[in-house]
């Protein structure tokens, strides 16, 4: 029998206007909202080319990253989770 999926974990989320800039219309679950902004960071190259670890992040993420220019990839889970209801 397959492992049930933790449903608190895929529960759709209400997003905030500034993260639905960047990943699209909510709701959606965290993990989906997560792999949203890892294809935009991806697609808009904001990644550190020295350290893969940190986004640099442009106009759209800075709101969402609290006026932070650059984040580490922990530290975005964090902050995007103020952006989740």
């Amino acid at each position: 029998m397959p492992a049930k999926a933790n449903s608190a974990f895929m529960k759709p989320l209400k997003l905030s206007a500034d993260l639905e800039a960047v990943v699209g219309k909510g709701p959606m679950p965290r993990s989906e909202v997560v792999k949203k902004l890892w294809a935009y960071i991806k697609k808009n190259n904001l990644q550190d080319p020295k350290a893969k670890r940190n986004i640099i992040a442009d106009a759209k993420l800075k709101v969402v990253f609290g006026g932070k220019a650059v984040v580490d990839m922990f530290e975005m889970t964090k902050l995007v989770s103020k952006h989740l209801s």
